[in-house]
């Protein structure tokens, strides 16, 4: 083949992905298809029309399931799996394909500088820890859905570069935290506008836990800040 740009094949979008978030993007947009076509009767007969209200009960985080296991002690994996497994279903098309354009956007920043082996751990912790913030905090009956604490998440893990290339080039740390600032500023308009809103805990939490997971990959980090700790 030629090596002539003129003749060279463009790249093909998910070639610059990390091999995880693309990972990821398809299972969760996977899915999401099934669920249309479900809807649409192409697939699955008369019943697949309830297929997304039937996982939405079956895998979705509820606050009401969580207090009871706290109160019995008693912790079946049917429902312990909901800290996790919430995160693969969404209430509609739109509630998915947003998830999945900040999964996909800020995934590849986190996979180039993390790897692969990162992007999956805070996937997983980010949206764990954004179900135990959802049951801890609130006292509600709305089932928490969708990828949105592991896609702060990713949110928190970029926000922690900027925060080290700002400290290294003596810029304000703060402009770290624009976009979340940002976002949250979004939520709250639309929360007051269209109510709802408590799904900003668990939003908050996976931003959180992205951040504070970051430490963990870059190496010496931690060591770092142990000797300023020690120092005050």
């Amino acid at each position: 083949m030629s090596d002539d740009p003129e003749y060279s094949r463009p790249e093909a979008p998910f070639n610059t992905l990390p091999p995880m978030v693309v990972a990821l993007a398809l299972v969760l947009g996977g899915i999401e298809i099934v669920f249309q076509i479900g809807a649409l009767g192409v697939v699955g007969g008369p019943e697949a029309v309830g297929w997304r209200l039937s996982a939405l009960q079956e895998f979705s985080f509820i606050d009401d399931v969580f207090e009871q296991m706290q109160m019995l002690n008693i912790w079946p994996f049917e429902h312990v799996r909901r800290f996790f497994t919430y995160a693969f279903v969404h209430v509609s098309f739109t509630h998915c394909a947003m998830a999945l354009v900040f999964i996909l956007a800020m995934g590849k920043m986190v996979g180039e500088v993390f790897g692969n082996v990162a992007v999956l751990v805070i996937f997983a912790l980010c949206t764990v820890a954004g179900a135990l913030a959802y049951g801890l905090i609130l006292d509600t009956a709305r089932p928490l859905m969708g990828g949105y604490p592991a896609a702060y998440g990713f949110i928190g893990a970029y926000s922690f570069v900027l925060w080290v290339g700002y400290g290294r080039s003596g810029e304000n740390r703060l402009a770290a935290f624009r976009l979340i600032a940002f976002l949250m500023g979004i939520q709250a308009v639309y929360a007051l506008l269209f109510g709802g809103g408590q799904e900003t805990v668990a939003d908050l939490a996976g931003f959180a836990m992205g951040f504070v997971l970051s430490v963990l990959f870059v190496p010496g980090t931690m060591g770092r800040i142990l000797t300023k700790l020690r120092q005050r």
